[in-house]
């Protein structure tokens, strides 16, 4: 019997991991068969590829699996399914689930079952299970209740099929109403989960569900009490090489580093990420998607390490980064497929490229991580690949480029609540056309910006566009049409300063108040036509920013969107607290007398072409977690960075 039947496994994947076969191979059907429920019982992550070979073996000397073994084979099998082979882990589960019901096995069937719901679409098509899945979860969960109380389910089968139920209701903390109490309640779950196993921890296959549940319970543990997440999950470590499994446990290494982090002690963080990277003790080698987390993480732990203490690492520390960037992008591109690792790995090489002035080999890897965020749908992440690629371009002398890049960073940006990001891209978007020659088009750039900033209450960077703005006026019609826009700075300065002075009411506008109507939209200065820009095509969602002449009336109205669209929605809403976006939202200070100085020298003071604009940093954090209880792809756990839009069902899982 093949264990590669027609209707399992026409799926255009490789399920079977290959990369753990080991030195003395038998070559007897049995003694492979034996060898595969062996690795099987011990929960061995070469189950699945010894239950290929054994299959295929008894195949060639005319034998075939049994029911129950091929169940055992699909469900090492599934559990083998990560990267681009995941989508065929829930039928393979639920194929399994059927053939365990045929051998009699029953509490195997609930378990495959409940992993088939886990490794199932979640809401939108995005990964894991939602409500619907959860309650069918709770069904099985009291279903194994009630097999092992009959003996049909043993204490590892019963616990498996819990933690799973529990783990669906972490995955869907951040939705309730209450999130907070939720999360106490499954802790409670949890709880009671780690009393019904711990007496029966002798069994090694009950102790790898005790750490696993350890693992659970410090993810969601570790937004209000990271003492005690990081003591669940050193014990949850403890539990897994307890049981007597040399092979890493990745996503509990992956957790407590990123706690460690986050409470400072970087040191011991990059040791554990270190020792998981190259174990002292000998074992099964890491999976090509772990090892491509694992440099991630220890990649961002350097850098982290290198913010925080600047003088103590040196150049060594710092360029420890980029090798293990590389060697993230190479291991995410094998076997694991795994898209959103590559991409976020060659965004943070690109990132690492550009500071130290390597922007050529910048630009190549930014381009290919933007086409992998463009496939993974996140927002944050392509507008910080395009910003960043336009910083690139612009230091490169390819202003061209840079305005059109910026200017798709700031129509994505501008989606977001926070409005301000959007209203900075579209002031580096005038600054690129300045620069690429176009007078008249970053004129109208520079207005847009300062419309923003109005609609985000933020008068004195509103001033600092308008300032910037008149250089260009200056240039594209004149001297006295340039001073009306240097007078129309200097009442936004004005504003500034008297909000800042008052009670910083302009600060604290809700979301969604209107803004003032003389306030939103200057009056045109002499000598200049009005129009929309022709920089963004919402269309196709190219962008043609450095050419076109001004238009008539019927051609703005036919040519009105991208940018401008996201301007007029920009009128609508304004924001709140300060960011520093490089382009300063403080008490705006200059005299008239200084902006003229500055007008003069022909140069903005906030270009950043010699360097990297350091608003880049302050853009959000591409997959960061989007609520408090969830896990980033580097083991970060509860919304720490600034949430952006997002397409649906771009979830990001923790412990799996």
């Amino acid at each position: 019997m093949s264990s590669r039947s027609p209707d399992e496994f026409r799926l255009g994947v490789r399920p079977y991991d290959q990369g753990f076969r080991g030195g003395d191979e038998p070559e007897d059907p049995h003694e492979l068969l034996h060898r595969a429920r062996r690795l099987t019982a011990e929960g061995h992550p070469g189950a699945g590829g010894a239950w290929e070979r054994a299959a295929t073996a008894l195949r060639r000397a005319g034998g075939a699996l049994t029911p129950g073994d091929h169940a055992d084979a699909l469900d090492a099998t599934a559990l083998d399914c990560r990267g681009a082979a995941l989508p065929a882990a829930g039928p393979l589960f639920f194929r399994a689930a059927d053939l365990h019901e045929q051998a009699g096995q029953r509490g195997k069937a609930l378990v495959s079952r409940a992993r088939a719901l886990v490794a199932g679409p979640g809401p939108g098509g995005g990964p894991g299970p939602g409500a619907t899945a959860c309650a069918r979860l709770a069904e099985l969960r009291e279903r194994a209740t009630a097999l092992h109380a009959v003996g049909q389910a043993d204490t590892a089968e019963t616990a498996t099929v819990r933690l799973l139920h529990a783990s669906a209701r972490a995955d869907l903390l951040d939705t309730a109403p209450d999130p907070m109490a939720e999360a106490a309640a499954v802790r409670e779950e949890l709880d009671r989960l780690l009393a019904f196993a711990a007496p029966h921890r002798e069994d090694p296959a009950v102790l790898g569900v005790l750490a696993d549940t350890r693992a659970v319970l410090g993810r969601i543990t570790a937004p209000d009490d990271p003492a005690a997440a990081l003591s669940q999950l050193r014990a949850s470590i403890d539990d897994h090489r307890a049981g007597g499994r040399p092979w890493p446990a990745t996503e509990q290494q992956l957790l407590l580093s990123a706690l460690l982090r986050t409470t400072g002690a970087f040191e011991e963080a990059a040791a554990l990420l270190r020792a998981a990277l190259a174990p002292e003790v000998p074992g099964p080698p890491l999976r090509a998607g772990d090892r491509a987390r694992l440099c991630l993480a220890l990649a961002r732990t350097v850098a982290g390490a290198g913010e925080r203490w600047p003088t103590t690492g040196g150049p060594e520390v710092a360029d420890e980064e980029i090798p293990l960037l590389a060697e993230s992008v190479h291991h995410s591109d094998g076997p694991s497929d795994d898209v959103r690792v590559g991409a976020l790995a060659r965004l943070r090489l690109g990132v690492a490229y550009a500071e130290r002035g390597r922007c050529r080999e910048a630009s190549t890897l930014l381009e290919r991580a933007l086409a992998g965020f463009s496939e993974e749908g996140d927002t944050a992440a392509r507008v910080r690949a395009r910003a960043w690629l336009a910083d690139c371009a612009l230091r490169l002398g390819e202003s061209g480029r840079a305005s059109r890049e910026y200017a798709l960073a700031a129509v994505e940006a501008l989606s977001w609540d926070d409005r301000r990001h959007g209203a900075a891209l579209s002031h580096r978007t005038a600054d690129a056309l300045g620069a690429a020659g176009a007078p008249e088009k970053a004129a109208r750039a520079y207005e847009r910006a300062a419309d923003l900033w109005r609609a985000a209450g933020d008068h004195a960077a509103a001033a600092r566009s308008l300032r910037a703005r008149s250089r260009q006026v200056r240039i594209a019609w004149g001297d006295v049409a340039a001073e009306v826009v240097l007078a129309e700075a200097a009442r936004e300065a004005a504003r500034g300063r008297r909000g800042s002075a008052g009670s910083r009411a302009a600060h604290d506008r809700p979301v969604g108040a209107a803004v003032p109507v003389e306030h939103a939209r200057p009056t045109p200065v002499a000598g200049e036509t009005r129009r929309p820009a022709h920089e963004v095509h919402s269309g196709d969602g190219t962008v043609d920013a450095c050419d076109g002449a001004p238009t008539d009336v019927a051609a703005h109205a036919e040519t009105e969107s991208g940018i401008e669209s996201g301007i007029e929605a920009g009128i609508e809403a304004g924001a709140g607290t300060e960011v520093g976006l490089g382009l300063g939202s403080e008490e705006d200070s200059m005299t008239d007398s200084e902006a003229d100085s500055e007008a003069d020298s022909g140069v903005d003071q906030g270009s950043g072409v010699g360097g990297p604009w350091p608003g880049l940093r302050e853009l959000p954090e591409p997959f960061g977690p989007w609520g408090r209880y969830q896990v980033n792809v580097y083991g970060e756990v509860g919304g720490t960075g600034q949430r952006a839009a997002t397409a649906a069902g771009t979830r990001v899982q923790g412990c799996e």
